[in-house]
């Protein structure tokens, strides 16, 4: 029989995958006691993977990218500074 910590875990790192996966949102891992996003990304980075990326589509697609293009000028005068 598993130790309660390890049930623990799994349930946890479970909650990580699912979301890595897009299977659950943000709020299902703040509901089932990760703290905050940092938690969630710590926990992520642990498990080698990454937080979802939502796909570019729908109605917010134009604010997106130009959000994601506000980021890469932003990044691009930091390295060449």
């Amino acid at each position: 029989m598993d130790a309660p910590n390890e049930v623990i875990d799994q349930r946890r790192e479970k909650l990580l995958r699912d979301y890595a996966a897009g299977k659950v949102s943000w709020s299902t891992p703040r509901r089932h006691g990760f703290d905050d996003y940092v938690a969630v990304l710590g926990g992520l980075g642990a498990l080698g993977l990454r937080p979802p990326v939502a796909p570019l589509e729908g109605v917010n697609r134009a604010a997106r990218e130009r959000g994601r293009a506000v980021l890469r000028r932003a990044l691009a005068r930091q390295v060449s500074s």
